[in-house]
């Protein structure tokens, strides 16, 4: 049975705050796309999207994630999310917006993040995520 947005983002969601890769890996087709960094090369399938997944949560602590009123147009997603965690470096927040196209199946089949981090834990501005 598919996912549909709002359930895909929440299980998302709880993954990002759990450190879980597999559960991350989960909400994805097997050749999906994943473009953590606009520039960057995207991490391509399962197995990159773990190691992807592993090695940015990795020092990752006390993760706090939200996510916004999802748009929602046919099989394309666009949400923004707000992460506030500890880092080796101390407390970082990371506002940033998915954009995301879905299979049949409700899996993610290609993900587009845009994201900035700031020092400190900060909260979101008033009207964010609607």
């Amino acid at each position: 049975m598919p996912l549909d947005a709002a359930e895909w983002i929440e299980r998302y969601r709880r993954a990002w705050e759990e450190a879980d890769a597999d559960a991350v890996v989960a909400l994805f087709t097997p050749g999906a796309l994943y473009r953590s960094q606009i520039f960057h090369d995207p991490h391509v399938g399962s197995d990159a999207i773990g190691a992807y997944w592993k090695q940015a949560t990795a020092t990752q602590e006390k993760v706090e994630v939200r996510f916004g009123r999802p748009v929602v147009q046919g099989n394309r997603v666009a949400v923004e999310w707000w992460a506030a965690m500890t880092e080796v470096d101390g407390e970082l927040t990371l506002p940033g917006c998915l954009v995301l196209r879905f299979a049949d199946d409700g899996r993610c089949e290609e993900l587009r993040e845009y994201w900035h981090v700031e020092s400190g834990r900060r909260d979101p501005p008033a009207g964010w995520g609607e």
